[in-house]
């Protein structure tokens, strides 16, 4: 639904700091016209483990709240989440999602949401 974690892996296994991603988010946030863009490729691990997730795993860090997120891009495009409910964030970011994880991306989107 947008939560951003740019700090952990794997739950709560810290692997940097915030580098500013807040800061940054919430002043283009405020600024007129500003957009908060977070990029970021849709797979790691040579594309076993997709970057877009139903839902954080327990222990992860929130680097930005949902509420902050509002543009996200991938190699697949654009996801435009401001404003948006909880199902329309989440189709958003199985749009950008690498194909592969789609399938799985919508299921857990249904049990999730109906």
């Amino acid at each position: 639904t947008g939560q951003i974690n740019s700090e952990s892996v794997i739950g709560a296994r810290m692997m940097n700091g915030t580098g500013g991603q807040p800061e940054t988010h919430i002043g283009a946030f405020l600024c007129p016209g500003g957009r908060a863009i977070t990029l970021l490729q849709s797979t790691a691990v040579g594309g076993a483990i997709s970057r877009i997730v139903p839902q954080l795993e327990a222990g992860a860090l929130v680097t930005m709240p949902r509420y902050f997120a509002d543009t996200v891009v991938t190699e697949y495009g654009i996801a435009r989440l401001l404003g948006k409910n909880h199902r329309e964030r989440a189709a958003e970011l199985i749009a950008i999602a690498h194909p592969d994880h789609r399938a799985e991306l919508r299921e857990a989107a249904n049990r999730l949401f109906g």
